[in-house]
């Protein structure tokens, strides 16, 4: 039996002085039960709590962590410009550097702006396309997150054609009603909301691969769909690349399925594990950002040496090495592997995968949208969860959420990933 007493003891000392004991919400353990362990070291594909229980990770600090915990190139490369200074809030040439190899391997991006998160990514994305086409509506798609940003906390409507509804307290409903949400994979709703709201709306932004309601794929055609769409209709396509960008391929997923954006936004990867966030596209758009153009957008920290100095790192590894040939080999055996050990069990589980990014749900039926997400038995990712954590396999705490694989996870792993698996689901 797995003992947790200090983590036991921190998560009570954190209840007194952070909201819920976390400073994320799905940290909290609330879709699956128990209590959250505490971290103090990670390496390659594992970590280890402060009781000193290890395990084999597929959260992956939430995706940025493609070469894994503590790369000895990116630990090397902060350490070296942290003794340079931690922040200048003056141009560095990290920056410059960093811009330069996201414009070069994605050819969509001809400028890009560094920010600080996900989130004021695509914060900074909508608002600029809103700028550039001088319209207000945007389209989002149910089960896709953009970040907390008040006009992207959204649920659907009542129906297809009906702006959404604030899905957090302290949202006003006048800062979502330019936000149409839609449900993925449905083309006719998309061109329903387009004949509904001639010439008014700026732009669709989307995950072209979901990953924050678990993880379901475009259906064939279906993101060439809309870049048609959007350019028939005067709008932009935004593609939501925080996840995706650098992970699925060099160029991300619009390498990945060949299709061409106006914006781009990004994180995770680009930060080799440091706080970070960008948004890029066509220098015609990009230039209406101040201090060119009408559009505001700042950051004392964008652009913060240690986070470049990092990204730099990473992008260099990626680039030099056969990561994404690897990653792909081990998406495919941990595919494999999972539905061979769901199929002998006996229990219905649709897997998931684009490239290193997967989920399994416990449903018999495909699972193409968020929809299709909530059919899942929930009560039986619980059960699962928690007895692939005694079995010392780390997985997300939410059914909702995507898994990812590292270069540093091996061939072992995967075979000690499924042998838990199936040792798990025989006891349902």
């Amino acid at each position: 039996m797995i003992m947790r007493t200090n983590s036991e003891r921190l998560f009570a000392e954190a209840l007194k002085y952070i909201p819920g004991g976390v400073n994320s919400p799905v940290r909290a353990f609330r879709a699956v039960g128990g209590q959250p362990f505490f971290v103090n070291k990670a390496e390659g594909a594992r970590v280890w709590d402060v009781d000193g229980n290890e395990y084999l990770d597929y959260v992956g600090t939430w995706g940025p962590a493609i070469l894994g915990h503590a790369h000895p190139k990116i630990i090397k490369a902060v350490r070296a410009a942290a003794r340079h200074g931690t922040s200048f809030g003056i141009p560095n040439p990290f920056e410059v550097t960093l811009a330069k190899m996201i414009c070069t391997w994605l050819p969509s991006v001809q400028k890009v702006r560094m920010c600080n998160s996900g989130t004021e990514a695509t914060m900074s994305a909508i608002r600029l396309a809103r700028g550039f086409t001088k319209r207000d509506k945007i389209i989002k798609f149910d089960g896709c997150y953009h970040g907390h940003a008040d006009s992207l906390l959204v649920k659907a409507g009542s129906g297809a054609l009906t702006f959404g509804n604030p899905d957090s307290a302290g949202v006003p409903a006048a800062f979502t009603q330019h936000t149409v949400v839609l449900p993925f994979n449905d083309r006719e709703a998309v061109k329903a909301a387009f004949a509904a709201n001639p010439d008014q709306i700026a732009g669709i932004i989307v995950e072209p691969v979901p990953g924050n309601a678990g993880l379901y794929l475009p259906q064939p055609g279906y993101l060439e769909f809309l870049r048609e769409v959007t350019t028939a209709n005067g709008a932009l396509l935004l593609f939501d690349e925080v996840m995706t960008g650098f992970r699925l391929a060099n160029g991300g997923a619009q390498e990945h399925f060949g299709i061409t954006p106006d914006l781009s936004c990004f994180g995770k990867v680009i930060g080799g594990g440091l706080p970070v966030g960008a948004f890029g596209g066509r220098a015609e758009i990009m230039d209406y950002l101040a201090p060119l153009g009408p559009v505001y957008q700042a950051g004392t920290l964008s652009g913060n040496p240690l986070a470049m100095a990092a990204g730099i790192a990473a992008l260099e590894e990626l680039a030099a090495s056969d990561a994404f040939v690897k990653l792909e080999e081990l998406g495919a055996a941990l595919e494999a592997g999972m539905k061979g050990a769901a199929k002998a069990a006996g229990v219905p589980v649709q897997f998931n995968r684009c490239g290193s990014m997967f989920c399994g749900y416990f449903t018999s039926e495909p699972v193409h949208n968020v929809a299709d997400a909530m059919k899942s038995d929930r009560e039986r990712f619980k059960k699962y969860f928690h007895g692939m954590l005694a079995e010392g396999i780390y997985l997300a705490p939410s059914q909702f959420e995507a898994g990812f694989l590292s270069t540093a996870h091996t061939a072992a792993d995967i075979e000690q990933t499924v042998t838990a698996a199936a040792k798990v689901m025989r006891t349902f």
